[in-house]
């Protein structure tokens, strides 16, 4: 099973990266799997570690996704990284062991440090038809017109009946993302 969360990651220089990341749990620990080349798999390969971030707030997503500015962070006590400062709960990971790969090496990651921020207040389908765009917002360049469109057609169906107003700000955001993306696609097909 794939969990969608948000990593946070530092440079060797310091430099803050916030990234959506589906993760998989395998027994304690954590599989993260990003493509090369990606800034996250730098980080980690660079420091030893990244923090998972749990949050229920979908524009963390969709600002990353859309280029947005970045949601205010803090670091971590043990000083192993920095955490999104209005999150459910986090956990500090250590890389332990990287199973090599052209395109998508795998991390194995062991959790050393959680804490729980905030409670949980439920699933709301707006905050899922926001995750799945900003799913599909970063394959743009790979799915043909139709296919996103409809899909985006489906997913209002939930942001019209069930969000609030975090989600629809970044229900806009990654329709914006969509909108110049077709709008650059017609205009090539046109020249």
């Amino acid at each position: 099973m794939i969990y969608e969360t948000i990593v946070t990651t530092c440079g060797a220089d310091g430099d803050v990266h916030v990234a959506p990341f589906g993760i998989q749990w395998h027994e304690g620990g954590v599989l993260i799997m990003p493509f090369k080349p990606s800034t996250t798999l730098h980080n980690i390969l660079q420091t030893g570690f990244a923090v998972l971030n749990l949050t229920d707030d979908v524009r963390v997503f969709a600002a990353a996704i859309a280029r947005k500015a970045a949601f205010a962070t803090e670091p971590i006590a043990s000083g192993q990284g920095v955490r999104l400062k209005d999150c459910l709960a986090h956990h500090v990971l250590s890389l332990q062991q990287i199973e090599e790969d052209e395109v998508r090496p795998k991390l194995w990651m062991q959790v050393v440090e959680s804490a729980s921020h905030a409670p949980f207040m439920g699933f709301n389908r707006a905050q899922a038809a926001v995750i799945e765009l900003a799913v599909l917002v970063s394959r743009l360049h790979m799915l043909p017109a139709e296919k996103i469109t409809q899909e985006m057609q489906y997913l209002q169906i939930a942001i019209d009946k069930t969000a609030g107003p975090r989600e629809q700000e970044a229900w806009q955001w990654l329709v914006d993302c969509v909108n110049n993306h077709l709008a650059q696609q017609s205009g090539l097909q046109q020249a």
